[in-house]
């Protein structure tokens, strides 16, 4: 049986697109990163694998496109089920969920709100950053460390 073949449409600064990298890295996958120019012009590939909303991420498992990093990342979950990204039990996976549910939200507009800002950052927006890091340490300690290193790996 040959191995599936994995590519993600990628662009770097997504933290959409290391969610999926993330969760590619932890089930010990490998895959092929496509970058992606979103700004200069999109692809062929990313445009017709995603008609609906253009963007990235976009994971080709054997060819077949998926979209969006929360869906992609439960598919790979399901279909390569050793070393299984969630917790166990169903509350440990709601709050697993919930912290997910929190990046998205916080994190993505406190960063929008840096990298929309012309010449020097806001104090506001550093203050909204450093205050959502600040929960998340909080609320995940050391399984925030482990998710750095996933990350940086």
């Amino acid at each position: 049986m040959s191995k599936a073949k994995l590519v993600i449409l990628d662009c770097w600064v997504s933290p959409f697109c290391m969610r999926v990298k993330i969760a590619l890295n932890e089930k010990g996958l490998e895959y092929e990163a496509q970058a992606e120019d979103l700004f200069g012009g999109k692809s062929e590939l990313l445009l017709s694998s995603n008609p609906i909303y253009k963007k990235v991420p976009v994971f080709l498992h054997d060819g077949k496109p998926l979209c969006e990093s929360t869906i992609i990342v439960n598919y790979i979950d399901e279909t390569w089920s050793s070393l299984p990204l969630l917790p166990p039990c169903s509350y440990g996976r709601a709050q697993a969920r919930f912290w997910a549910d929190f990046i998205d939200k916080k994190v993505f507009d406190a960063c929008g709100n840096i990298w929309r800002s012309k010449g020097e950052v806001p104090v506001e927006a550093k203050k909204e950053f450093i205050e959502i890091l600040k929960q998340l340490e909080e609320a995940l300690g050391d399984r925030l460390l482990h998710w750095h290193h996933i990350w940086v790996r």
